[in-house]
């Protein structure tokens, strides 16, 4: 039997779906090469914005199609959508013909419903919400030769009034550290050169175990040191870092390692105090701005990167200004821009005081238009300079040219050849773009 994948949504989505695709292979399925050559297919949906949403409730009822012109297909939508509390009500109205149902924490049990299924049980809604039996170990197909992707944590505690992930990801809990390195030993022999450790906090690993009385378990910091060690991987990435857990001391410990220290991930979200509090993220921007400084202070060659969200509920012009105003003083190399989408189910949902669409619209194009001028001027700096870079292929825009991406993260355009794909070359910027350097 062949099986297809579709797959929406966040870093730790697209690496959920080359498990699932490893669980499969592992249980004798193949590859399909589009839609109407499967036997099962698998939606892994997301729920982080309510454009999302819509967007996977449309392909779903698309399917429709599929069931009718191949009636014993099996269709299956599994990840965070799937694990809202709502999502019972939901099914009935729009998913009436899926098969399989899994949350965040059950798609290692695919391959055992599929039988179920071709058994004659339908449909199947698995939506449990422990994580805590979900196995440390689980075979992954990669989708890349060069870069993978690495679970370190599951879950999140932190519960930003505007997030769903909690409701839907489930509390934090580590992944065994054993198995993390027993993973990344694998992945390098298999000619890996660069590793993204996942998680909704990455700097919380370890965390659970110490809350456990296990006082001498590892920590981010330790997993860090351990990853740099491995012979064979010459970059290390994480995603997502929380700025209220991004010690002094793992600024320190990341300033001393090569393979990490160039590039820093720091989800702001608001540059006002008002809202971060009513955003619950637990630190100032005092905190903040003093994480940033050390950060420059020990590694000025580094890359500081973003994440900012326009127009939570209550945020009035002059709180917006303050974004803007620490924006500008931070001088982020990038940043990812959100407008805010109320999310069913957490608190700033039924605040009062939602700020109006075409507001929030107004108030992202003022912030993109200064970011943009300060991401140009960073990259700037870049002209004359020797960059070592990881090439990934060619470029989505240009086909006669390549991609790669410098130890910063920055993604360089230039002319290659085939066989530098997944291997380091050492280029000399000659233009700056607001996205992209170019090496001609």
């Amino acid at each position: 039997m062949k099986y297809y994948i579709k797959t929406f949504g966040c870093q730790m989505n697209e690496h959920d779906s080359e498990i699932i695709a490893g669980i499969l292979e592992s249980a004798g399925y193949q590859p399909a090469e589009d839609l109407a050559a499967a036997d099962v297919i698998v939606i892994n949906t997301c729920c982080i914005r309510e454009s999302a949403e819509n967007k996977i409730w449309g392909y779903i009822g698309n399917l429709k199609a599929c069931k009718y012109q191949k009636p014993g297909v099996i269709l299956a939508a599994v990840g965070c959508m799937m694990q809202q509390k709502t999502i019972v009500d939901l099914l009935k109205r729009q998913g009436r013909h899926l098969d399989i149902v899994l949350g965040t924490y059950q798609q290692h049990r695919l391959p055992e419903y599929i039988s179920r299924v071709l058994a004659g049980e339908s449909p199947i809604v698995d939506i449990s919400e422990d994580n805590q039996d979900f196995p440390d170990e689980l075979p992954c197909r990669q989708s890349c030769k060069y870069s993978a992707q690495v679970n370190i944590i599951y879950g999140c505690n932190n519960f930003c009034s505007y997030c769903i992930v909690p409701h839907v990801r489930g509390r934090e809990r580590s992944r065994d550290f054993s198995a993390i390195m027993s993973e990344l030993h694998s992945l390098a022999k298999t000619g890996i050169k660069e590793i993204m450790l996942l998680g909704q906090n990455v700097n919380s690993y370890g965390k659970d175990w110490r809350r456990q009385g296990q006082t001498e378990a590892p920590d981010f910091a330790d997993l860090l040191q351990a990853a740099s060690q491995v012979e064979g991987i010459e970059r290390i990435r994480y995603m997502s870092s929380h700025p209220r857990d991004f010690s002094p001391q793992l600024v320190d410990i990341i300033s001393d390692l090569p393979k990490v220290r160039d590039y820093y991930h720091l989800p702001l979200q608001s540059g006002c105090d008002r809202i971060l509090q009513a955003m619950n993220r637990g630190y100032s921007t005092a905190d903040y701005q003093a994480i940033l400084a050390q950060i420059r202070e020990k590694t000025p060659q580094a890359a500081v990167t973003t994440d900012l969200i326009v127009g939570f509920p209550g945020e009035t012009e002059a709180d917006f200004q303050q974004t803007l105003d620490f924006v500008a003083k931070c001088r982020f190399d990038a940043a990812y821009t959100f407008l805010y989408s109320p999310r069913s189910g957490t608190p700033a949902a039924t605040m009062a005081e939602q700020v109006p669409l075409a507001v929030k619209k107004e108030r992202l194009q003022r912030l993109v238009a200064l970011q943009n001028s300060i991401s140009l001027e960073h990259n700037q700096e870049y002209l004359g300079q020797n960059v070592q870079v990881l090439v990934e292929g060619l470029s989505k825009n240009n086909p006669d040219f390549y991609t790669g991406r410098t130890s910063s993260n920055k993604i360089v355009i230039f002319k290659g050849q085939p066989e530098q794909i997944g291997q380091l070359v050492d280029l000399t910027i000659t233009g700056a773009k607001t996205w992209h350097l170019e090496a001609f």
